[in-house]
C-alpha cells in the first residue's frame, strides 16, 4: 500500500498561485510514478500532470502547458504542483495519484492509478 496526503489548496484570486504538496509513505518512493489529476463540480475527475519514477520525464494536460509545474523530491517522499497563472476554470479537488505503471498514472488506455490522496480543494475567484 502507498499512502498519499495532498496538503497546500485554498483559495486564490485568478492570475494567482498556489503550491500542493503530496507526501507518500509506505512503499518505495522511487517506485512509483506520481501524478495529479482533478476533478470539478459535476465533472468526471481528469488527468493534469505526472512524472516518472525518476523524474526525468513529464507529461501535462495541454491546459495547464506553461502554467503548472510537477516536481519530485525522492529524498523526501514528497511530489510539488506548482500552480501558476491560475483561472476561474481551474477550480477543483485536487488529487495525488501513484503507480508503478507510468501508462496507467496517464490513463492511458482507460487505466486508472492504483493509489489516490484525499484531495485538496482549490478555488480560484474571477
Amino acid at each position: 500500500q502507498v499512502q498519499l496526503v495532498e496538503s497546500g489548496g485554498g483559495w486564490v484570486q485568478a492570475g494567482g498561485s498556489l503550491r500542493l504538496s503530496c507526501a507518500a509513505s509506505g512503499r518505495t518512493f522511487t517506485n512509483y510514478n506520481m501524478g495529479w489529476f482533478r476533478q470539478a463540480p459535476g465533472k468526471e475527475r481528469e488527468f493534469v500532470v505526472a512524472i516518472t519514477s525518476n523524474g526525468d520525464s513529464t507529461y501535462y494536460a495541454d491546459f495547464v502547458k506553461g502554467r503548472f509545474t510537477i516536481s519530485r523530491d525522492n529524498a523526501k517522499n514528497m511530489v510539488y504542483l506548482q500552480m501558476n497563472s491560475l483561472k476561474p476554470e481551474d477550480t477543483a479537488v485536487y488529487y495525488c495519484a501513484a503507480d508503478i505503471s507510468a501508462l496507467a498514472l496517464r490513463g492511458v488506455g482507460g487505466q486508472k492509478p492504483d493509489y489516490w490522496g484525499q484531495g485538496t480543494q482549490v478555488t480560484v475567484s474571477s
